[in-house]
């Protein structure tokens, strides 16, 4: 314990670097405690408070980290940064950046994707402010090497190389390796040399005319970074829980309406289908009809002399009735309208098409 106080004081105060600490600690502490919060929310847990709903209006806790950061950033320029108000209002600021990245999402997308897979940006960005706040609280060389008059300008060097080795990183898809590799330069370096992701920016520019790469890309991606994605999935569901498979703010009512919607268009494209298949089959009749020069009783096709009465007569008008009943009786069945083929020796009337519907009107019972 002396140890770590020895430290402390050596390390952090000395080094006029406690405002910088207490920032990451309060950080770290406002994402822990607001994440805790929202589980037991959601967990619908009696003896937890639950959310701030005046009036019933949904406070988010980003509205409260707003409140915090104005107040460190204010507080600072006020107290012209002065002891000990910069440790507290440090403190403030850190706990506002923990309660506002906690939700970034809802920022970025401007909806409540809080429990859905957009959500987890939120985490992103909440590690990668946590590992940047830790690399300046280290210092500004990786792991915490102090530069000399003769190391510097080596130091330099090895920042600037691990700097272009982590943005290639980053294009290569491999954003926890390039994020850690702030802190351990060698392992930005090893994610700056190996193959890309095959959905990278990376990818998109350099393997498009090389298909060999591309190929060794999508063999990789099946056998390594898919175990990798498992792990960094359950990782993120322990520290900050599971998304839910539909996003919170969907309305049942348009769950409802997109399934309707997917069932008619599967509806429409097999009754168009029908209808083509019966105007098919209704041509295929005619054209056998137009076929015969003549009727079967002796006179030529559609005379209305001959024993069939002619199209429009009134024992036709009496037969489409029968016809109408039938299809009006099916429907109310809860068959197809079946659409009937007038008789081959009877041609339609002068001056009226007839169309072919595509669809069922509705008849009340």
């Amino acid at each position: 314990m002396t140890t770590l106080l020895d430290g402390y004081r050596d390390h952090i105060v000395a080094a006029h670097k406690q405002p910088l600490f207490l920032l990451l600690v309060g950080f770290i502490t406002s994402f822990v405690f607001i994440r805790f919060s929202v589980r037991m929310i959601r967990a619908q847990v009696r003896w937890w408070p639950g959310n701030v709903t005046p009036g019933g209006l949904h406070i988010h806790h980003m509205v409260f980290g707003l409140g915090f950061l104005l107040a460190g950033g204010i507080g600072v320029f006020a107290t012209y940064g002065g002891h000990p108000w910069i440790d507290l209002f440090g403190l403030l600021f850190g706990i506002g950046c923990g309660l506002v990245l906690d939700e970034f999402a809802l920022i970025l997308h401007l909806d409540d994707v809080y429990w859905s897979e957009q959500g987890r940006k939120s985490v992103d960005a909440v590690i990668f402010g946590i590992l940047f706040t830790g690399l300046l609280l280290v210092g500004y060389v990786p792991l915490g090497a102090e530069p000399t008059g003769e190391t510097r300008w080596g130091l330099v060097t090895v920042i600037s190389v691990n700097a272009l080795a982590m943005v290639v990183t980053l294009l290569k898809g491999k954003v926890w390796t390039g994020l850690l590799g702030i802190m351990v330069p060698g392992l930005s370096w090893i994610g700056a040399v190996r193959l890309a992701r095959p959905s990278s920016p990376w990818a998109r520019w350099r393997y498009a005319s090389s298909p060999r790469l591309r190929a060794r890309a999508l063999r990789r991606e099946r056998l390594l970074h898919r175990r990798a994605d498992r792990a960094r999935t359950w990782l993120f569901d322990l520290i900050a829980g599971a998304p839910d498979k539909v996003p919170a703010h969907h309305p049942a009512a348009h769950r409802v309406a997109e399934q309707m919607a997917a069932r008619a268009t599967a509806h429409l494209d097999a009754h168009t289908a029908r209808a083509l298949a019966r105007r098919s089959a209704r041509l295929a009749d005619r054209r056998s009809a137009a076929g015969g020069a003549e009727h079967p009783s002796g006179g030529h096709r559609g005379a209305g002399t001959s024993g069939a009465p002619a199209y429009g007569a009134p024992g036709d008008r009496a037969g489409r009735h029968d016809r109408s009943g039938q299809r009006r009786r099916a429907v109310r069945a809860g068959r197809s309208r079946t659409y009937a083929i007038a008789p081959s020796g009877q041609e339609p009337r002068p001056g009226r098409r007839r169309r072919l519907r595509t669809h069922t009107r509705r008849m009340s019972r």
